[in-house]
């Protein structure tokens, strides 16, 4: 299961990490969100240990979703070194979301 993130969280999650980090920008009511879902879950199973996975409700949490100009949902970032390193706007195969990753590893 993908790691929760919210906007408490961010920073020490995701800005601080050492490690590739993966950030699913969703929202409950949102349909193609609930298509990519299990897609991040089982990347955060796989990637278990050499990234971080995690998934961030929109509507909750609104901070880092207007920071990084997140319009549209869901949205996936890929973040290096608290960076942004990658942007998917939509509903991408499993392989894309991947190989993002797998480019920073």
């Amino acid at each position: 299961m993908a790691l929760e993130i919210t906007d408490a969280t961010f920073e020490e999650k995701v800005l601080k990490s050492d490690k590739p980090v993966m950030v699913d920008f969703w929202a409950a009511w949102c349909g193609p969100c609930r298509m990519v879902g299990p897609i991040i879950d089982d990347i955060s199973k796989e990637y278990e240990g050499k990234a971080v996975v995690g998934k961030l409700d929109v509507d909750a949490n609104q901070e880092f979703a207007a920071k990084y100009g997140v319009r549209n949902i869901p949205t996936v970032l890929i973040f290096k070194n608290g960076e942004v390193v990658g942007r998917q706007v939509g509903v991408a195969p499993k392989n894309t979301y991947a190989e993002a990753l797998d480019q920073l590893l």
